[in-house]
C-alpha cells in the first residue's frame, strides 16, 4: 500500500485532518512525506498504529507534551505511564469530588451551631507527643481543644518550628465564631495562613526547601467534623467496634500503590515511604484535602503522625482505641506502643469521642 493523503489517513486513524496539522507542527506525528509543489501530507499506513494510540490518549486527556514522552518509550514503560496519568486523573477528581460534597452539604445546611444535634453532642480529648527513642529533638506538635483537634510533623532544619506554627495558624478556630454559610471559607483562609507562617520560616533558615510540615486537622462544629488533611499524618475513625483511616497519604509511595506499581506491603518497606508529595514548604504542592463528616454518638477518632502508623500496626491501634476508655490513657498507650517498637520518629496523637452531653 503507497502512502495516504491526509484526508485518507484522518479517516483512517480516526483524527482530524486539523488535529494533524498540529501534531506535524509539535513534531508530534510527522508525516512520512510532504509534497514539495502542493506541500500535502502524506502519511505511510504503519502510521497508524502511533496516531490511533495518539487518538486515544487525547481521548483520555492526556496533554500533548505527556503524550510525546509516552510515544519515546516502549510498550511496558508506556503502559507504566498511561497508569500512573490515570492515577493522577482519579485523584484529581476524587479531590474535586470531595470538594463538591463539601459545598453540596455546607450549602444545603442550617447553621450546625444552632442544630438540635448540636445542642446533645460534644468531645471530650487529649494530646500527646513524645521524640521517640531515636531522634534528638520532636518536631511533631500536637493539639486539642474544644473545637480544634490538630497534629503537625515537621521536617527539616526548622521543622520543629514550622509545624507549630502550622496549628497556631489554626488555633483561631477555637474562639472565632463560625457560621455555617462561611465555614468553607474560613477553613481557606486559615489553611492560607498556615502555608504563609511556614514559608516565612523556611524562609528564614539556611535551607529552605528543607523546611516543611504536614497538617492534619479536625473542627468540630457541633454536629460534624471538617477535615483539612495535607501530608501523612493520619485521621482514623473508631465506629460501631471497626476502624477506618479516613485520610490519603500524599506521599510518593502512596502514589505507586495507587498507580499499581506498588503493593501495600512492598509500600511498608519501600525506602522512600516518608517522601511527600504533598506537604506545607516552599516548592511544595500545598493543597490540601477538606471533608465534613456528620458526628455520631460514640464516635471516636484518632489523629496521628507517621510516628505512630509506620510502626504499631493497625489491628494494635485499633485494639487500643477500642478497649482504653480514657482519650487520655489512650494516647500514653499508643505512644507506649510506638516506643515498644523501637520508637525511631517523634510520634503524635490526639484522641476525641463525640459524647452527648448532660442536660
Amino acid at each position: 500500500m503507497g502512502l495516504l493523503t491526509i484526508g485518507a489517513f484522518a479517516k483512517a486513524s480516526r483524527l482530524s485532518p486539523k488535529a494533524l496539522r498540529l501534531y506535524d507542527e509539535l513534531g508530534l506525528l510527522t508525516p512520512a512525506r510532504v509534497d514539495p509543489v502542493t506541500g500535502y501530507r502524506l502519511y505511510a499506513p504503519q502510521q497508524l498504529e502511533q496516531a490511533r494510540l495518539v487518538a486515544w490518549l487525547r481521548r483520555l486527556g492526556m496533554p500533548l507534551a505527556r503524550i510525546q514522552y509516552v510515544r519515546t518509550l516502549d510498550a511496558v514503560a508506556a503502559a507504566q505511564e498511561v497508569r500512573a496519568f490515570w492515577a493522577q486523573v482519579e485523584a484529581d477528581t476524587a479531590a474535586r469530588r470531595d470538594l463538591a460534597t463539601f459545598l453540596v452539604d455546607h450549602l444545603s445546611r442550617k447553621d450546625p451551631f444552632m442544630s438540635p444535634t448540636a445542642e446533645s453532642l460534644g468531645i471530650r480529648y487529649a494530646a500527646l507527643s513524645d521524640t521517640g527513642l531515636v531522634r534528638a529533638g520532636n518536631q511533631d506538635t500536637a493539639y486539642a481543644g474544644p473545637r480544634l483537634l490538630a497534629v503537625a510533623d515537621g521536617c527539616g532544619s526548622h521543622g520543629g518550628t514550622a509545624s507549630a506554627a502550622a496549628v497556631d495558624a489554626l488555633k483561631p478556630l477555637e474562639t472565632d465564631g463560625v457560621s455555617a454559610g462561611s465555614l468553607l471559607n474560613v477553613l481557606e483562609e486559615v489553611v492560607e495562613q498556615a502555608k504563609q507562617a511556614v514559608h516565612d520560616i523556611a524562609g528564614s533558615g539556611p535551607s529552605v526547601e528543607a523546611t516543611g510540615t504536614t497538617l492534619t486537622a479536625l473542627f468540630w462544629t457541633g454536629s460534624q467534623l471538617a477535615l483539612v488533611h495535607i501530608g501523612d499524618s493520619r485521621v482514623y475513625l473508631l465506629r460501631d467496634g471497626e476502624l477506618f483511616q479516613i485520610t490519603h497519604d500524599h506521599t510518593v509511595v502512596q502514589s505507586m500503590v495507587d498507580e499499581g506499581r506498588l503493593s501495600p506491603e512492598e509500600a511498608a518497606s519501600h525506602p522512600q515511604r516518608s517522601l511527600l508529595v504533598r506537604a506545607l514548604g516552599p516548592g511544595a504542592d500545598t493543597t490540601p484535602d477538606m471533608r465534613l463528616y456528620d458526628a455520631q454518638r460514640e464516635d471516636r477518632y484518632l489523629l496521628c503522625s507517621d510516628g505512630l502508623s509506620t510502626v504499631v500496626p493497625a489491628q494494635d491501634i485499633h485494639r487500643v482505641l477500642a478497649e482504653v476508655s480514657e482519650p487520655e490513657q489512650a494516647v500514653r498507650e499508643l505512644i507506649a506502643r510506638a516506643n515498644g517498637s523501637g520508637g525511631p520518629d517523634n510520634v503524635s496523637c490526639v484522641v476525641a469521642d463525640v459524647l452527648e452531653l448532660q442536660q
